[in-house]
């Protein structure tokens, strides 16, 4: 019997299916720190953070920023659930700049501002860092 190398990997956001494809290797950030998948990875139900999300198939490799959700992984298929996605080629540098000068000046009035201005600078410091290194590699 051939040795299966690749799992079943599938992105889903409210208003679409992302990505499904066969997968080699899969990292993703949990709430608690980024998580990696493997073939035959025991059974997982994990709580999404906001960071990026780096698939390697037999031919390719995918990064895209997620933005919360869950991580499901049984029987070599790992569906991952989030709110929204974003490619480097669809963000702006100077728009994610300022989205990211704008979230440090958010005021703070209470527990869930604190929360909110928390996440609004770490999901535009992550788009940030997917430009960056993406974006460049797009171009090239």
């Amino acid at each position: 019997m051939a040795r299966r190398e690749t799992f079943q990997c599938t992105v889903i956001t409210p208003e679409r299916q992302v990505l499904d494809c066969e997968a080699k290797f899969v990292a993703f950030p949990a709430h608690d720190g980024e998580f990696g998948v493997l073939v035959n990875r025991a059974p997982l139900v994990c709580k999404l953070g906001i960071g990026l999300l780096r698939i390697e198939t037999a031919n390719d490799r995918h990064v895209m920023m997620v933005d919360e959700g869950f991580a499901q992984v049984v029987d070599n298929r790992l569906t991952i659930l989030t709110e929204s996605t974003a490619h480097a080629e669809d963000l702006d540098a100077a728009v994610v700049e300022q989205s990211r000068v704008e979230a440090r000046a958010m005021r703070v009035p209470d527990e869930a501002g604190y929360r909110a201005r928390s996440k609004a600078i770490q999901r535009a410091q992550v788009q940030l860092r997917l430009v960056r290194t993406e974006g460049s590699k797009e171009k090239a």
